[in-house]
């Protein structure tokens, strides 16, 4: 017997548009494929899991895993507003059927960053109608294949912006540091070291120095591309007002698809820290922890579940969030490797919010996959903990299942329990898979 009971969801996850490819409609690929750009560079076919899904989905079966967190492409499913396409409703049927086929419980996303451009066009994630646009999508998806779903999770990671908006402040902040102390001449090498400073810190692959380097030509751009210069997609920058919006459309979402089918079980989740003070720091511990978490509490309360997602930790002292501790292991999103996080974050959420908890996202980008092995041992092991204190864990979601498109840093991030050749497709295990679906 593994360390989690029968019935417990242990599984991999991804995001639609970075492994499905030719997510024609979406704002990423029009922000991909700007001449200005922050792009590494663009998805393109991806890792084409929209035409191999079931080769994927029977690996997952093959190595013991018994359940799958995917997203459903919006833009896919409404890329004109008010136009379904059906025939994309069949494609993620077809998903669907063939993880019950394998014994694969799936857990869906409505929206996991990516979102229709004709959304941003109208405002985006700042604009009051995207509400009951959204609630409008998730109505039409559950009516079509809320029968084969047992769990859905509305938003990935509905904080994002806000951690986005806290990160952009802090670059600059150092960036500005950084420059006056050099000559003019080490200007570039003062915004390099900058962004990687900050880009560690926040549970998302961005790219700092190219957005800054191109911000003036991208704002024309974006008026060509959106009819905006400063288009406010989900992984924007967000105001305390946008903040509010993503709740209010959470729950706008919810309703809509329980009123179709009032036995799904629907949440959402967050990207999470382990937060940490040094001594001197707990103030600003306590601040961020009500940023990132606390203040979410009372929109999330009367939920099935929470989706949890945890990559590393934050330590704060006095003066504000701390470098990495020196000599410490880095992934190559230069998070610390720290998988104790997760049974914190677990511990501290369930203790504010008392509902049932599923770990959505959890893992590391590393070439080495023994790392990855112990990092999966060590986190699931605090999982296990958890349960044995009487938290109700659903399930652990790897992040991620295939080496993929990481968001504006490109392929060239490897999180993945199995590796593409993007050449040629083709898909190798890893031993971190049967790892995972020993447990």
């Amino acid at each position: 017997m593994g360390k989690f009971a029968e019935g417990f969801l242990v599984g991999a996850a991804t995001a639609a548009h970075q492994v499905e490819g030719n997510n024609i409609h979406s704002d990423y690929w029009a922000m991909e494929h700007m001449k200005y750009t922050s792009f590494t560079e663009p998805s393109l076919d991806a890792v084409d899991h929209y035409n191999r899904y079931e080769e994927d989905i029977k690996m997952m079966a093959d190595a013991g895993l018994n359940a799958y967190r995917f997203s459903i492409e919006w833009a896919r499913i409404e890329p004109v507003q008010g136009q379904y396409d059906e025939a994309e409703i069949e494609h993620y049927r077809k998903v669907l059927e063939c993880c019950k086929a394998n014994g694969i419980e799936p857990v869906v996303t409505m929206l996991h960053f990516t979102s229709p451009k004709w959304l941003i066009e109208k405002g985006g994630w700042e604009n009051e109608e995207t509400i009951g646009l959204f609630a409008d999508y998730c109505r039409h998806v559950t009516e079509k294949l809320g029968s084969y779903m047992h769990y859905v999770c509305t938003i990935n990671e509905a904080n994002m912006g806000l951690q986005i908006a806290a990160i952009s402040e802090r670059f600059k902040k150092q960036m500005m540091a950084k420059m006056a102390k050099a000559h003019q001449a080490d200007a570039k090498q003062s915004l390099a070291e900058a962004a990687k400073d900050t880009e560690g810190s926040v549970q998302v692959g961005l790219n700092m120095q190219k957005m800054m380097e191109n911000m003036q030509k991208q704002g024309e751009e974006n008026m060509q591309v959106f009819g905006v210069s400063t288009p406010q997609v989900f992984v924007s920058a967000r105001t305390q007002e946008g903040d509010l919006l993503v709740m209010k459309a959470h729950q706008a979402a919810k309703r809509a698809i329980k009123e179709v089918n009032p036995s799904l079980q629907v949440g959402i989740t967050l990207s999470l820290h382990d937060i940490q003070a040094k001594e001197g720091g707990e103030e600003n511990a306590a601040k961020e922890w009500n940023e990132e978490f606390l203040h979410y509490v009372p929109y999330l309360k009367e939920d099935d579940f929470f989706g949890l997602q945890n990559y590393t930790r934050s330590v704060y002292d006095a003066d504000g969030i701390c470098a990495t501790p020196e000599g410490a292991e880095l992934t190559q999103m230069d998070y610390e490797i720290y998988p104790q996080a997760l049974e914190a974050c677990i511990r501290k959420a369930y203790k504010e919010l008392n509902i049932p908890i599923m770990v959505t996202e959890n893992g590391i980008a590393v070439d080495d996959d023994a790392k990855r092995v112990d990092f999966i041992t060590k986190a699931t092991d605090g999982v296990a903990n958890c349960i044995r204190d009487g938290i109700p864990v659903k399930g652990y979601m790897y992040w991620s299942l295939l080496d993929n498109f990481e968001w504006q840093k490109g392929y060239c991030m490897t999180f993945g329990l199995i590796a593409v050749n993007r050449e040629t497709q083709e898909r190798s295990v890893k031993p971190s898979l049967s790892c995972l679906g020993s447990l």
